[in-house]
């Protein structure tokens, strides 16, 4: 498989030929950042680890080199922190069983701009190989522009695809926005309550960014908690861990679909479903 940039890494965890690695894909992740995909599309991994009939790709699309830095990594350039990450994320690989790992090596800037195509181009080319039944991607409503920038070239990148081929579920998934103010009706759950040692195992391996000054790693397993938790008022908890997603199939299956009408759509549906509660319960 031939890629745009040539600063991107493939890795495949058990060495298999990379086409016949990615050929066996039927969940695949697309975030940003390394960690990203541990963090967003954990529900993905989980239900392809120890399976020999389902696999999870995973792809991220900068070079991790702008994140923040302290302790043993306050003196990196982001040179060397960009050479560190990406070693990280092969880790992660490893210990999720992944079928293959793509990191193409893009900066922020080029994924932010709607011009540069050969992001598209190479997002494009692993959808082709891989086929995958399942996409998790960021959610259009999340507060990073690099996180939007890549949701919003995968997408250009999805919607290129032959009809026949596309996915057939498509989720945009919580990081840097949670999706617990979408309307009941509008959450997707994923409940990835299972394997918590493989959960921690996973989010503890982006030491340059955990040693960095961030501890995302019981961040993201305290919002899965409270997303269980705060799920129903009335009844006990089916789940120890929940990840909320948006469904973004929609974008997939109508080309027409405008990305920010329809985003906006799950504010309007909250903001109605505010003000009746209001006028239905006010004196």
């Amino acid at each position: 498989m031939k890629l745009t940039n040539t600063n991107a890494d493939i890795f495949v965890p058990d060495s298999k030929p990379i086409i016949q690695a990615v050929e066996r894909t039927t969940h695949l992740g697309i975030g940003a950042h390394q960690d990203d995909l541990e963090f967003m599309a954990f529900h993905g991994i989980l239900n392809c680890f120890g399976r020999r009939d389902k696999w999870f790709t995973g792809v991220v699309v900068t070079d991790g080199a702008g994140s923040s830095r302290s302790g043993i990594y306050a003196d990196f350039t982001d040179e060397q922190i960009a050479a560190v990450r990406p070693g990280e994320q092969r880790k992660a690989a490893v210990i999720g069983e992944y079928a293959a790992m793509f990191q193409l090596g893009y900066t922020s800037a080029a994924v932010k701009d709607a011009r540069n195509t050969a992001v598209i181009d190479d997002i494009e080319a692993i959808l082709l190989a891989a086929k995958p039944e399942v996409v998790y991607l960021h959610n259009l409503a999340d507060k990073h522009d690099t996180h939007i920038g890549t949701a919003l070239r995968s997408i250009a990148a999805l919607r290129r695809l032959p009809v026949a081929v596309r996915p057939k579920k498509v989720f945009g998934c919580e990081v840097w926005r949670n999706l617990d103010w979408l309307c009941d009706a509008d959450k997707q759950i994923h409940d990835v309550s299972a394997l918590p040692n493989l959960a921690a195992a996973l989010n503890g391996v982006f030491d340059s960014q955990i040693t960095g000054g961030k501890r995302y790693d019981l961040a993201v397993m305290g919002r899965r908690l409270a997303n269980a938790t705060f799920f129903d008022s009335h009844a006990s908890d089916d789940a120890s861990a929940v990840q909320w997603a948006m469904d973004i199939t929609p974008l997939i299956e109508d080309d027409s679909l405008d990305l920010a009408e329809y985003t906006l759509g799950f504010v309007n549906r909250l903001a109605a479903d505010i003000s009746g509660r209001l006028k239905r319960l006010a004196l």
